[in-house]
């Protein structure tokens, strides 16, 4: 996907020092910097969570992975 993006002028020769030295484009630096504060943020938000909401978020994500298929009755579900 194209999308253009005001960049500071001041930041340009240095991504283009960052992409010479890393024989890279200038356009993956900025795409390796995104993906690299994504993941940032991402863990610093995780680290964030409390032992219950992380609980909760590793329930999510089993929920995510069981088959719809087989369905159980309320009792079934109740008295295991």
């Amino acid at each position: 996907m194209r999308k253009i993006i005001d960049v500071q002028d001041d930041l340009i020769p240095k991504l283009k020092l960052i992409a010479a030295i890393e024989n890279s484009s200038v356009k993956k630096v900025i795409e390796e910097a995104v993906a690299f504060y994504i993941d940032y943020k991402r863990e610093n938000r995780l680290q964030q969570l409390s032992a219950e909401q992380k609980e909760d978020l590793a329930f999510m994500f089993l929920l995510k992975d069981i088959e719809v298929t087989e369905t159980i009755t309320k009792e079934e579900l109740f008295n295991s």
